[in-house]
């Protein structure tokens, strides 16, 4: 095998509350799926790395590390509104809840373990659908994410040899942890793609956030508005992020692959099908074949349709990590489904929409590439206005960073 699939049972155990919206059910439907079809045959999974706190510490504070560890353990000396004031922990993101630490921690070993198989050269692709967790800062949790395991192995990778490496986020929420991280750091380059921060927590990643010092231009940021579909998101994602990765050169590519974007996702507003995020999924493949000599770690990140979605579109994921991309015309079978169905009954209710029984969503991928014409016409069944919307994002987000990169923010061939 060319690649590397992290995984632990115990990746179920990063578990908020009962009426959370990250609920890990999704990751168990997501790897049953992907055996029901087939995905995994013939694939050992590799166990996420054992750390220590010492492996966080590149990346958290240790007064940060110290009280989620005594939180989770239930000998925490701070108060409930104190906690949440200094680390943003224990508030409605954020509950508290036993062994967070631990959980936590192990979602970053998974990442690392990716990390290390690439750039040991045993695999040239890994990933880790229980990682992600692109909002913790450096001493607050934040959007459900306690450790920035993403933030963390890309420390790692730098500090092991490697000087430019290429962060693509496609959540529908700003990859704003990771781009805090390194937004003075010329080594690295984020590109997030994401729903409007002016429409979506946590309000950052405007088009003029483009990095700081030495660092202009390696923070790249493309907002779409709200019920942005499928045609319209790739014709961003293909006016933008080709160019920027064509031009950084990096030796390595990380992708968060969050499932929100999806138009049933109950926390944003964004509107791609499965059929969408597969093709973002190939797209980010091929620049790695090109760019990167095919080094590419994939993680997961966002998605709240626990059942009808994150399990299709992170089955598609390892799909397309493996080489084994699933036709989107593929039927789910019925005992998954019935499965699925009974697991959604004892799910809060507002994440729990019955399993969709196809690998796609009927959506059409088809986009129209942009070519610099902002009087374009707008192609059948795409709205005027949201044709207009799209391009002036497209051209906001090349006018801010292009430019530093010696690129004219306006020809289509660059």
């Amino acid at each position: 095998m060319s690649a590397a699939v992290i995984w632990s049972e115990d990746f179920l155990s990063y578990r908020w509350a009962h009426s959370h919206p990250m609920n890990p059910v999704r990751l168990a439907l997501t790897m049953s799926l992907a055996r029901s079809l087939g995905v995994l045959d013939d694939v050992d999974l590799a166990d996420p790395l054992q750390i220590d706190d010492d492996a966080l510490i590149p990346v958290h504070s240790r007064d940060y590390i110290d009280a989620v560890r005594a939180v989770g353990s239930g000998t925490a000396s701070l108060s409930g509104p104190l906690l949440a004031r200094l680390f943003g922990l224990g508030d409605a993101d954020n509950p508290v809840f036993d062994g967070m630490h631990e959980a936590a921690r192990l979602l970053v070993g998974g990442t690392l373990a990716a990390a290390q198989a690439v750039a040991s050269g045993s695999v040239r692709r890994a990933v880790n659908i229980g990682g992600g967790m692109h909002h913790a800062m450096r001493s607050r949790a934040a959007g459900f994410c306690i450790y920035n395991d993403c933030s963390v192995a890309i420390r790692w990778l730098l500090d092991h040899g490697y000087d430019r490496i290429a962060y693509i986020d496609i959540d529908a929420h700003h990859g704003d942890g990771v781009q805090a991280e390194f937004v003075a750091d010329p080594r690295v380059m984020t590109i997030s793609l994401h729903q409007h921060p002016a429409t979506l927590w946590p309000g950052t990643g405007w088009p003029t956030e483009i990095g700081e010092e030495d660092a202009h231009g390696t923070a790249v940021n493309l907002p779409f508005m709200p019920n942005t579909p499928d045609r319209l998101w790739l014709r961003g994602f293909h006016a933008v992020v080709p160019s920027m990765i064509a031009e950084f050169a990096p030796q390595i590519l990380i992708s968060q692959c969050g499932a929100d974007s999806h138009r049933a996702d109950p926390l944003t507003d964004l509107a791609l099908t499965v059929d969408g995020q597969r093709a973002a999924m190939i797209a980010m493949r091929d620049l790695a074949e090109k760019y990167c000599e095919g080094r590419w770690i994939a993680v997961g990140g966002g998605g709240y349709g626990v059942v009808n979605v994150v399990p299709r579109s992170w089955t598609h994921l390892l799909g397309v990590v493996l080489d084994r991309d699933i036709p989107v015309e593929t039927t789910i079978g019925e005992q998954w489904c019935e499965t699925a169905t009974e697991v959604a009954g004892t799910i809060y209710s507002e994440y729990s929409a019955a399993p969709v029984g196809t690998m796609s969503d009927d959506g059409d991928v088809g986009y129209v590439a942009w070519d610099g014409d902002t009087g374009q016409e707008a192609p059948p069944g795409i709205d005027e206005s949201a044709l207009r919307q799209t391009d002036r994002a497209i051209m906001a987000t090349r006018k801010a960073v292009f430019p530093l990169h010696g690129l004219d923010p306006e020809d289509p061939r660059d």
